[in-house]
């Protein structure tokens, strides 16, 4: 698949088939999405694989605030990722100190080039994946995630079940401008 058609022809994939994914594929697609760029290349991104049926149907009925839309995709997906990132290293200096006033905000760039790398790759493999971001705090104790982590989003990923059109998009004049 070239590039620009990976890119156009991704979607959000919320409906699953039960059949299950391949680890060796998951662990191609978490290669793939180690080349995403991060704040000077510090690669602070860090995932978890979440196979278990109990625990997912947990973290479906106790961590997603109510969003039921979002708890039915984490029912149906058979492998339920959770992107993490390493706390204390993007957007700062050796010293410690801020590199620019955005400070540590810097992860979030770097988690949001990971996803959608990740993302990519799975569509490359044939696989659907949707990212989430509305998730309970407690979701960080459920995983056990380590202090010197952070939970940045979840991303469902299986075979597909549906094939979404694109939804409509800005023009290019809407979105870029000169000076």
């Amino acid at each position: 698949m070239q590039t620009i058609d990976c890119i156009k022809s991704r979607r959000s994939i919320r409906k699953f088939t039960e059949e299950p994914v391949d680890r060796a594929i998951l662990e191609k697609i978490v290669d793939a999405a180690s080349f995403a760029p991060s704040w000077k290349n510090t690669q602070i991104v860090r995932y978890i694989a979440i196979e278990d049926k109990a625990l997912k149907d947990r973290i479906a009925k106790e961590c997603t605030t109510g969003f039921t839309y979002n708890a039915n995709a984490m029912e149906s997906a058979p492998v339920l990722i959770a992107v993490t990132v390493i706390k204390g290293r993007s957007g700062y200096e050796r010293d410690g100190s801020f590199t620019t006033n955005r400070k540590d905000t810097w992860q979030m760039f770097d988690a949001g080039i990971a996803s959608q790398t990740f993302c990519l790759a799975a569509h490359e493999y044939g696989l659907g994946t949707v990212i989430m971001g509305i998730f309970d705090d407690s979701l960080s104790e459920v995983l056990e995630i380590p202090e010197d982590r952070e939970l940045v989003n979840l991303i469902c990923i299986g075979h597909p079940a549906e094939a979404p059109e694109a939804p409509k998009r800005k023009t290019v004049e809407d979105l870029l401008s000169f000076k």
